[in-house]
Formats: structure tokens, sequence, C-alpha cells
């Protein structure tokens, strides 16, 4: 369980919420995490249960079916959802996917996708990446050609996160591919239009029950309607979301160090060793102690990170910084954590084992920690 003794980010009512967000995922995540990972995938009528208990985009304004409430209440459920390692998709709706349509979207799309979305009835995915395109989001190739009163698009995506479950994307395209990233738009697409296509889910090191995937447009015909905010203005956009995005990948990512941290407290303290417990030889609490002064100093810098964030003044340098030390931390943790596991952290059948894996991609996604450094030393 984690401990909110100290933290600053939080009031009273953020506390209440924390105490319904664990008790769900306790009973309603927990004992399908073995099936997820098998099926590769987390089934809709999760989504929907999510949806039922308030998990799904808090932030979202009322009228559009909403809580109307503050970041800290989806950071909440970053950190509960981390700590728990569920693999469902929610960060990328509740702290992504929800703001785009939020900041940008007409009153038409808005009331045609948020309800839905805070329902679970609709689970929104985004395809910025594409085989030839990653942290470089200028070189996207897909296009989206005007004609009339629709866009044609044309192009593939690969790595997109819900991919196998969303009903909307948010597609990053081309619509002036001499503009470089002055032409770049984001476009909503339906699942079930004409001429989209998913591809497989895609075989991971990791996240085994997060559906990951790639998506193909083939002359996919869709109204200019679906025109997210300005044209052209797509690469502004994903620029202006990323503090948000990154600071929930650093949330998540120090959530599930301290998870890591806790199973090896309680492995090493119970494993006999030498006529003792694994805990009592030096070099065993030395290494935690050492996590420990890493961890604490983590969720500080969280508590700090959210504060700001809710001010509006966590600049892209500190998100991408936060997001840089919080990955870089959780795979030390988890890496530490695994090898006092001995033998046992390699067996599948501990739960270690599943957040060393998953820890991997969390130092790539949402701009690798090499691009992070670049940001964070152009504000220097």
């Amino acid at each position: 369980m984690l401990n909110l003794n100290g933290r600053t980010a939080f009031d009273e009512s953020h506390d209440m919420f924390r105490d319904t967000v664990r008790r769900f995922f306790e009973q309603e995540s927990k004992p399908h995490h073995d099936r997820w990972e098998e099926e590769g995938l987390v089934e809709p009528e999760f989504w929907l249960k999510c949806g039922e208990a308030g998990l799904l985009c808090p932030t979202v304004p009322e009228e559009y079916g909403g809580l109307g409430l503050d970041f800290g209440f989806n950071a909440v459920i970053d950190e509960e959802h981390s700590y728990c390692s569920c693999p469902a998709g929610l960060t990328l709706q509740n702290d992504i996917i929800a703001d785009y349509f939020i900041a940008y979207g007409s009153e038409e799309q808005k009331q045609t996708y948020l309800p839905k979305m805070v329902s679970g009835e609709i689970i929104g995915a985004i395809a910025m990446t594409e085989p030839g395109a990653g942290s470089d989001l200028q070189a996207v190739k897909t296009t989206a050609r005007r004609e009339g009163d629709d866009y044609i698009i044309n192009g593939n995506k690969t790595y997109i996160t819900n991919g196998q479950t969303c009903g909307v994307v948010i597609v990053v395209a081309k619509t002036d591919v001499s503009q470089g990233a002055r032409g770049t738009s984001l476009i909503l697409v339906d699942t079930d239009t004409p001429g989209f296509a998913r591809g497989r889910n895609l075989d991971k090191i990791g996240l085994h029950g997060a559906d990951t995937s790639e998506l193909f447009f083939q002359d996919v015909h869709v109204p200019a309607t679906q025109l997210l905010g300005e044209e052209g203005a797509g690469f502004f956009y994903l620029m202006n979301q990323l503090p948000q995005e990154r600071l929930s990948i650093a949330i998540s990512a120090q959530g599930a160090a301290q998870r890591a941290f806790d199973l090896a407290v309680e492995y090493t303290k119970d494993r006999p060793a030498f006529g003792g417990k694994l805990f009592d030889l030096q070099n065993t609490r030395f290494v935690l102690a050492g996590l420990k002064a890493k961890i604490q100093a983590g969720w500080a810098q969280i508590d700090w990170a959210i504060a700001r964030h809710a001010k509006g003044e966590l600049s892209a340098a500190e998100a991408s910084a936060a997001k840089l030390f919080h990955t870089e931390l959780q795979w030390e943790v988890c890496d530490a954590a695994l090898q006092l596991h001995g033998g046992a952290g390699y067996m599948n059948e501990y739960e270690i084992a599943r957040l060393w894996r998953d820890a991997r991609v969390t130092r790539i996604f949402g701009g690798a920690s090499e691009i992070m450094k670049e940001v964070v030393a152009r504000s220097i």
C-alpha cells in the first residue's frame, strides 16, 4: 500500500477518492492480471466497470459527463494503477486523450466522444509513431488529403497503445507535406470507418496485458468536421500536451518503483539466508537503504511537479526532467529488487519479474531518455 505520510500534493478529497480507487483495483484488476497477460489485452467490460466507478477522465467537465475535477485526481489513479500493476491503458485515456478533446475539440466532438470516454463505452488511442518516425514526429509520413468535405487518410502507424480495443483514434497526419511540422494536423478516426484496419497485437518484452498494435489507413474518408482543432496546428498541440503526458509517465514510474521496493523488502525479510534472513545481511540493507533514499526524493519531486502543473507552471523541460528521473529510477529499483529476489526473481510467477519486464519500456515511450536529456539541456 502506498504510504501517504508527508505527501503535499493532495487534500482530503483526493485521499477519499484514493480509497475508492485502491479498493477497485484490488477487487477488479488484480484477480485478472494473469489472464490478461495470457490473452494480451484487457477486455472492454473492465473499462465499463472503471467508468461506473468514476475512474475514467475525472477532469472532463460535468457538461460532458465528467466530474470536473483537478489533475490531482488523475494523479491518484496513476499512482494506484501503477502500484497495482494494472495493464489497462487508463492513464492514456485519462491524462492524454481526454485533454486533446477538452483543449482542442469542437463542441460537437466533445459532446460525441467525451461522455462515452467517461463511461468506458469508447476507448481512445493516439496514433503518432510510424515505422520510420518515433521521437522525431516531424518525420511522420501519414497523409490526410483534403478533398471536398472530406479528408482522405493514408499511412501506417505502429506501437499504438489501446490499438486492439480503441473506438476512436487521434491520427497525426500531414495535411500539407510541403510545410513540415507546420503541415501536421490531428484528425479523429472512428475505428469502424471503411479503410481502417488493425494489425497484429504486437509481441512485446513486457506489458503483455496491454494491447499495442499496428494500425493501417488506406483511403480512409472522414468528414472535415473530424479535424481536431485547426489544420496545421497539430505539431503545436502535440508539444503543448507533452508536459502532462510526461508528468503522467513520471507518476506511474514512481508508483511502480515503490511497488518493486516494497516487494523486495517483503521478500528479503522473509527469505532465510545464512542462519538468519536475507534482510539481515549488510549488503541487502545497504542496497535497500540507498533505494529508499532515492524513492523518498522521488515522491517529493512528484508532489512538487503535480503542484506546479495544477497552477499551469510546469514547463516542458521540468516535465521532461521528471520523466527522465523517475523512469530511470523505476528501472534501477526494479532491477535491484529482482536481484534481491535471486533466482525467484527470474520466475514469471513472482510479481517482481513482471514489474522488471514492464519497466524497460518507460525509458522509451513518451520520449526516450536521450530525448529528455536533450530537452533539458536546451533549457540550461
